[in-house]
Order: structure tokens, then C-alpha cells, then sequence
């Protein structure tokens, strides 16, 4: 049984929330820059590239996305964000966040023409996505200005700022905050339960979906902490509707 992909740990947990809070305080911490107005082009709009898009516009950055999925690129056309490809826009941007969970995102080709004083980093599952290998080389000098925090020199006198070598810029600069880790591990908790209690044969040597009842479990458990009252169905409703009054309320298809 996989419990690291869940809906509520995808939704709420370490990837679409951990790009809002984790991610946005880091990056204002190490970089010291005010977003409003700037140009920043986040790659992919996942999960991930969703949560920093939504934050870097709440504070008032221009963001546009790149993307290879036609959906996806549909879901932030119509959300607002202009879908460009990075070749495009990488001489004006300020910004490039890579969320997308590929290797080669942005190329040394990129790199060589970004702007002075451009910001880069990542946001996605590994350190492939930054080709920060090519960057590695006799012409370029790399300072250490703080903790995950280097400047790269072009012999020309051109710098970018590299955050955290290219690494996961929300673990390796940041923490994720303790409600959204209570989230993940509650799940991952209840799912170990369920395999240690489970009889015999139940579960083979493969990858489960976590039963939809889990998720709407764990996610009863967080919303007293928002004081939040759930409403509850009549047994007419209920009915209707074919479900049980205490749920599952919807099939596993259901992307929310």
C-alpha cells in the first residue's frame, strides 16, 4: 500500500500547501527581493507549480507557466497565467521556479542567457530539473553569500542567484509547517494500521489506492483546529445521493 501520494497529502499535504507557505517564506528569506512586479515563470502546473503560482501572484508577481500537457496548460490559461515556453521569456524574467519533475528543465543554454541577477530554483521532486553540473566549469565562479545561497559569475560580470544548487528549495532551505506534516503523517499512520491489522492475503506485493474513507478520516481529524462544523446528511439525502450518511461521499475518481 502507497501512502506517500494520497489525495489529502497531495491536495493539502506536502506538495500543492508546502508551495504556498514553505516555499514562499524561504524564498522571500533567502533572497531578500520584493515580488510585486516581478517576472517569474514557473515550469509545470501540477500539483506543485499550482500552489507557487497562486502565492507569487498573491504578492503581486507577473507569473507566467510552461507546461507540455495541453490540460494542464488549459487549467492555467484559464486561471489567468499566460502559458509561454521558457526559450521564450528567459531573457525577461526575474524569476524561474522548475516544478515540474523532469530532468533538463532549464538547460546551461538558459542559464547563458537569463539576465543579471535572476533567481533560480526548484521546486520539483529531485535535483535533475537545474542543470547545475554545466554551471560547474573553469570560466564560471560561484560565491557562497549565505547559507544555500550562491551567486554565479559570467566572465562578462553577469550573475544569477542560485538557491540551494539546485536541490529541493522547500526541504533544503525550509521546513514544512507541523499542521501539514500532521496531515501526511496521519494518513501514513493509519495506513501502516490497517496493513499490520489486516489478515493474511488481504494485500499482495503491489501499489493500493488508499480507501477514500482514510482521507475523509484524516481530514475530520484536522477540522477542529479551524473550528469548522460539518454539515450532515438526512437519510433522505443521503438516498439520493447513494451514499452512506457517515460516506465515503465521493468515488475515488473524484479529482477535487
Amino acid at each position: 500500500m502507497t501512502v506517500i501520494r494520497n489525495m489529502m497529502q497531495t491536495q493539502y499535504g506536502e506538495l500543492l500547501h508546502t508551495g504556498i507557505v514553505s516555499f514562499l517564506y524561504r524564498l522571500k528569506r533567502t533572497t531578500d527581493i520584493m515580488f510585486g512586479g516581478k517576472h517569474v515563470v514557473v515550469c509545470g502546473y501540477g500539483e506543485v507549480g499550482k500552489g507557487c503560482c497562486s502565492a507569487l501572484r498573491g504578492l503581486g508577481a507577473i507569473v507566467c507557466v510552461t507546461e507540455i500537457d495541453p490540460i494542464c496548460a488549459l487549467q492555467a490559461s484559464m486561471e489567468g497565467f499566460k502559458v509561454v515556453t521558457l526559450t521564450e521569456v528567459i531573457r525577461q524574467v526575474d524569476v524561474v521556479i522548475t516544478a515540474s519533475g523532469n530532468k533538463n528543465v532549464v538547460t546551461r543554454d538558459h542559464l547563458d542567457r537569463m539576465k543579471t541577477g535572476c533567481v533560480v530554483c526548484n521546486m520539483g521532486h529531485s535535483n535533475t530539473e537545474i542543470d547545475v553540473d554545466s554551471l560547474r566549469t573553469p570560466e564560471l565562479t560561484w560565491e557562497k553569500v549565505r547559507s544555500q545561497v550562491d551567486h554565479v559569475l559570467w566572465p562578462d560580470g553577469k550573475r544569477i542567484i542560485l538557491l540551494a544548487e539546485g536541490r529541493l528549495v522547500n526541504l533544503s532551505c525550509s521546513s514544512v509547517p507541523s499542521f501539514v506534516v500532521s496531515i501526511t503523517a496521519a494518513t501514513q499512520a493509519l495506513a501502516l494500521i490497517e496493513l499490520f491489522n489486516a489478515p493474511a492475503g488481504r494485500y499482495k506485493q503491489d501499489v493500493y489506492l488508499l480507501p477514500k474513507k482514510m482521507d475523509e478520516y484524516v481530514a475530520s481529524l484536522h477540522l477542529p483546529a479551524f473550528d469548522a462544523h460539518l454539515t450532515e446528511l438526512s437519510d433522505e439525502q443521503a438516498r439520493y445521493l447513494g451514499i452512506g450518511k457517515a460516506g465515503p461521499f465521493k468515488p475515488n475518481y473524484y479529482r477535487y
